[in-house]
């Protein structure tokens, strides 16, 4: 009888989560933050990777709904970084690996990862889709609260403007609230703890780096 036998992948998928996040947090508590910075895209990869392990691909309709998050948020990121106009002049660094355009191929995939997993966090919560997108949305953009403090200290990118525009946490929401329908009516619900822990290390993640570099 194996391992997962015995232990659920949804365990499995926790502990490795929080194996890297700590790990990372330590080694940047002692200095080795131009180590493990330039690793985050391997990072998210993981996390991407066990959430679809987690999730319940019961028919084509969930390969659209990750297609449809995937290209929406790298449209929306193109668009921004070449225009400016929708959340404010800005410029991806280094450290999250290739890109087309100007907009690296990982921040496609922390979209469909981030609306997902806020979305099954949010259906714990209400049957609403009005409440599920706003919850979702919201807990979108309270991560990207966090984020910002520490994306340009990182190289994953840096705004013209000091403080970060109003207008980049406003289109962040209207932009979730839009793919948080397309995820309830298309993806069934699935590992919610799975993608609450998820939330909770990237949120740990970066409040940590914010008190240890601060």
């Amino acid at each position: 009888m194996s391992l997962t036998d015995h232990i659920s992948k949804e365990v499995i998928s926790i502990f490795i989560i929080w194996l890297f996040i700590g790990s990372a947090l330590i080694g940047i508590a002692l200095g080795y933050e131009d180590w493990f910075i330039p690793k985050t895209p391997l990072n998210l990869m993981i996390g991407f990777c066990l959430l679809v392990w987690n999730t319940t691909f019961d028919s084509w309709k969930v390969i659209l709904a990750f297609a449809i998050a995937f290209i929406v948020g790298m449209s929306m990121e193109i668009l921004g970084v070449s225009t400016g106009k929708i959340f404010g002049s800005y410029a991806y660094g280094a450290n999250l690996g290739p890109k087309l355009m100007e907009v690296p191929y990982i921040i496609g995939l922390y979209w469909v990862v981030l609306v997902v997993i806020t979305s099954f966090i949010a259906r714990r919560l209400t049957d609403s889709m009005i409440g599920i997108s706003s919850i979702g949305a919201g807990l979108m953009v309270i991560l990207d609260l966090f984020i910002e403090q520490m994306a340009p200290r990182f190289d994953f990118w840096e705004f013209e403007l000091h403080p970060v525009p109003v207008k980049n946490y406003i289109a962040w929401f209207v932009i979730a609230f839009i793919l948080h329908i397309c995820i309830k009516y298309l993806v069934a619900q699935s590992s919610s703890r799975y993608s609450l822990h998820l939330y909770l290390s990237q949120l740990g993640f970066f409040a940590g780096c914010l008190y240890l570099l601060s």
